[in-house]
C-alpha cells in the first residue's frame, strides 16, 4: 500500500473521558432531563458530533447549541482527557520505515485534531492531518476521504483506511479504498465486517500483519 489513512478517536487515541464528559456538560447546560453515563455514551465516539446530538436530543432542535456547549469544555479540557493507545507509536514508526505515506482522517474538527496530534507527539509520523471544519463541512467520512484523496493525489486502490467504526469502513468503500478495522476502539467486529472491513485487528501491533 502506498498510503495509509488513520482515524483518530478510537484508533490512534482513546478519547472516551474527554468526549463523554463534554457531551454530559452540554446536556446539563441544556437542562436535558436524563444525562447518560460515560459508558452509555461510547456510541458517540466516532460519528460526527452533531449527528450524535440529534439522536441524544431526539431531533434537530438545540443540536447546534449542544455542539457549541460541547466545544466550550472540549476545547480547553476535554481534548486532553485522552491517551495514545499502547503500541501506536511503534506501529507508525514501523510503517514509515517501510516507506508508507501516513495521514490522519478524522470527523473531528481539524482545529482540535491538530492540537491532539501535537500534544501527544504524533506529528512527525504524518504528512498531513485531515479533519472537519467547525461548521460541519467534511464531517462525513466519505466526503472527508474524497477530499483527502484529491489533496494527496494518491491512488485509492493502493490506499488503506484504518479505523474503529463503520463510518471509516463505509467511507473507504465509497472511495475505492480498502478498510482495516481495529477492535480495541469502540466498534464491534460485526459492525466493522458488515461495513466492509477487509481485516479486523485486536491490537495496534496486529495492524502491521495486515499491511503489505
Amino acid at each position: 500500500m502506498d498510503a495509509i489513512f488513520f482515524d483518530l478517536d478510537g484508533t490512534l487515541t482513546d478519547p472516551k473521558p474527554g468526549i463523554t464528559k463534554s457531551i454530559q456538560y452540554a446536556l446539563q447546560r441544556l437542562d436535558h432531563p436524563a444525562i447518560p453515563t460515560d459508558d452509555e455514551l461510547t456510541w458517540c465516539i466516532g460519528p460526527p458530533l452533531r449527528t450524535s446530538f440529534v439522536r441524544l436530543l431526539g431531533g434537530e432542535h438545540s443540536a447546534d447549541r449542544a455542539v457549541s456547549l460541547y466545544r466550550e469544555r472540549f476545547s480547553d479540557v476535554g481534548l486532553y482527557e485522552n491517551a495514545v493507545y499502547d503500541g501506536i507509536d511503534e506501529v507508525l514508526t514501523a510503517l514509515r520505515a517501510s516507506g508508507h505515506r501516513l495521514f490522519v482522517a478524522t470527523s473531528k474538527a481539524l482545529v482540535f485534531a491538530d492540537r491532539i496530534i501535537d500534544h501527544f507527539g504524533l506529528r512527525d509520523h504524518f504528512e498531513r492531518v485531515f479533519g472537519a471544519e467547525l461548521d460541519g463541512t467534511r464531517a462525513d467520512k466519505s466526503d472527508l476521504l474524497q477530499y483527502a484523496l484529491k489533496e494527496t493525489a494518491v491512488d485509492p486502490s493502493k490506499t488503506l483506511m484504518v479505523g474503529d467504526r463503520s463510518h471509516d469502513m463505509v467511507g473507504a468503500r465509497n472511495n475505492g479504498m480498502k478498510g482495516i478495522g481495529v477492535l480495541y476502539g469502540y466498534g464491534s467486529r460485526e459492525e466493522l465486517l458488515e461495513a466492509g472491513a477487509r481485516h479486523v485487528c485486536a491490537t495496534p501491533r496486529a495492524i502491521l500483519s495486515c499491511i503489505s
